[in-house]
């Protein structure tokens, strides 16, 4: 068995809370990880502050949020790229999450689809140098983001081999992916090679994990027999006051 690590998605779970409550709830919960959406509107300072303090390492964070599936943005995906590498770096981690844009109704899809690849090559050289993993996110249409292009896994996955980067992959969100298409393990399990960050919420209600029809220690222990070694984001907005309690009970379903 491999180690599985969480990471606590502090602008969810600690949604306008300090950075300072946030890593020392994350470390009394005896979690070494933290990750967050835009590094751009962020006190970076104040952040690596706050992480620094409590011990933690930044396991990810965002590129600009700026469209793959038109070719009119592509250099200015690019650019934002290019400085989310920056951040990277200064903050030490080696993950970058992207998303892809919306669908473009007056587009045929193969066109869309052929300029998100063409994008993604074009900064893969960028990443590459830089020793980054840029990981592309399939997001849920049905509940939380109508009109996302990229919903589900397979295309996804069908993207990555285009490309043909060891540094760009997919983030599998176990919460999206279970209300687009469900088949978790088996979707997870022979794509793994093509997978470089997880995330994970509770569904429904995209709440604690330990509510909810997914049965999380059951698919952790799936993901680590795969010999994963990489980070589960936990990205949901807590029902429970006490959010250390939940955050310590997931904890202990990553002790080997």
């Amino acid at each position: 068995m491999t180690r599985l690590k969480p990471s606590v998605c502090i602008d969810s779970v600690f949604e306008g809370q300090s950075f300072r409550h946030a890593c020392k709830t994350v470390r009394q919960a005896g979690i070494s990880a933290i990750e967050f959406w835009g590094w751009w509107d962020k006190d970076l300072d104040a952040l690596q502050d706050a992480q620094q303090e409590n011990d933690l390492v930044i396991s990810a964070c965002c590129t600009k949020f700026i469209s793959l599936v038109n070719p009119a943005d592509r250099s200015a995906y690019i650019d934002g790229v290019a400085a989310s590498i920056e951040a990277a770096h200064r903050l030490g981690t080696d993950i970058l999450i992207s998303q892809v844009g919306d669908v473009r109704e007056d587009v045929p899809r193969a066109a869309q689809h052929d300029s998100l690849v063409e994008g993604l090559r074009e900064v893969a050289p960028l990443l590459e140098q830089a020793n980054i993993t840029l990981v592309i996110e399939p997001l849920n249409e049905r509940v939380n983001h109508p009109g996302y292009y990229l919903v589900r896994s397979d295309e996804a996955f069908q993207i990555i081999d285009e490309v043909n980067s060891d540094f760009i992959k997919v983030i599998f969100d176990i919460y999206h992916q279970q209300i687009s298409e469900g088949d978790l393990i088996e979707n997870i399990r022979s794509n793994i090679d093509k997978i470089g960050h997880f995330h994970a919420a509770g569904n429904p209600g995209r709440h604690e994990l330990q509510h909810g029809e997914i049965a999380y220690p059951f698919v952790f222990d799936q993901i680590r027999a795969t010999g994963f070694t990489g980070y589960v984001g936990l990205e949901y907005w807590p029902l429970e006051k006490e959010v250390i309690l939940s955050l310590r009970e997931v904890s202990g379903w990553f002790v080997e």
